[in-house]
């Protein structure tokens, strides 16, 4: 299988990691934003076709599936383009900045049939999968979710440390992580939806802190608590309070509530969420079925994304 992969960042560079490790994969083309850096990423992982136009990409007969590590405000329009293209595509998180891209990329999906995925990562994170597995086997159901999003982002960076070119989002973009999370997990729909924000920055343009609250059709809640303005430690922790137990997700490692860990590593065939996520992609691909978290699939997320937006406006 033949991808394409638009957006040489910190992101992209650990999808080229992942995909280096799946069997009959191979990246043939690397579309990046500056030329120079492209070409250095592409040598390091030797993809031979180099662009800083996604429709170079596009035009290749060959290509059968793109995946998109490009800035959020591109996401929807180039995830129409690729399917539009005849391609596959895995759009990284967020399927877009406003519900009504979102849904035009999910009618698209629909209408040509192709594979359409979000990178909605915390579904395949080994650490999640395991407390996904517990609740399948009705030996654990959620109570509560308490999650901790925080990053120190008083500047324009990337996770590299690199300038950026575009701004990040606390609500489309980070919340979303959690928002999906919490209702693949409980099963349910979010049936009561809070949001407050703080300050917006002078000169970033958006909100550096935020609070969510939320209720599932389950009747589980989630609390979750954003900021760009927090100088350590970094990260989303997630805290699943449950009829159970109580459990502790940092990212691909897990805890109970004692802070005793919890081998997660034969949950999985890689600890590594984002090949996880692109296994996933290529498997539905060669299937010819719908991924987990497919554009149809994550829809309800931005949904409330929405809802909580028109609160904060």
């Amino acid at each position: 299988m033949k991808i394409a992969l638009a957006g040489a960042g910190a992101f992209g560079i650990k999808h080229l990691e992942g995909l280096a490790k799946i069997d009959g994969v191979e990246v043939v083309s690397l579309v990046g934003r500056e030329l120079a850096k492209t070409q250095e990423v592409a040598a390091k992982f030797k993809v031979p076709h180099v662009s800083t136009e996604l429709a170079d990409s596009l035009a290749i007969k060959e290509v059968d599936a793109v995946i998109l590590c490009t800035p959020t405000q591109m996401h929807a329009a180039q995830a129409i383009a690729c399917m539009r293209a005849g391609k596959h595509v895995q759009v990284e998180i967020p399927l877009a900045d406003s519900l009504k891209d979102a849904e035009a990329v999910v009618a698209l999906a629909k209408e040509t049939g192709l594979t359409a995925m979000c990178g909605h990562t915390r579904r395949f994170n080994p650490s999640h999968q395991w407390v996904r597995k517990k609740i399948v086997a009705r030996e654990f159901a959620i109570q509560q979710m308490d999650v901790q999003t925080y990053f120190f982002r008083r500047t324009n960076m990337n996770a590299l440390g690199q300038p950026r070119s575009w701004t990040d989002h606390l609500l489309w973009h980070h919340a979303a992580h959690t928002v999906d999370l919490f209702q693949y997990q409980t099963g349910g729909q979010v049936t009561a939806a809070n949001a407050i924000q703080g300050p917006i920055h002078p000169t970033l343009g958006i909100a550096m802190d935020m609070s969510i609250q939320l209720k599932s059709s389950t009747g589980a809640i989630l609390t979750l608590s954003l900021s760009f303005n927090n100088d350590g430690p970094l990260g989303t922790f997630f805290r699943y309070i449950g009829d159970t137990g109580t459990y502790i997700a940092r990212y691909d490692d897990l805890y109970n509530g004692k802070d005793e860990k919890i081998d997660v590593s034969k949950v999985d065939v890689s600890m590594n969420g984002i090949e996880l996520q692109d296994r996933e992609f290529i498997a539905a691909i060669r299937g010819k079925r719908e991924p987990n978290a497919s554009v149809a699939q994550v829809l309800p997320c931005y949904r409330v994304l929405h809802q909580l937006e028109q609160q904060l406006s």
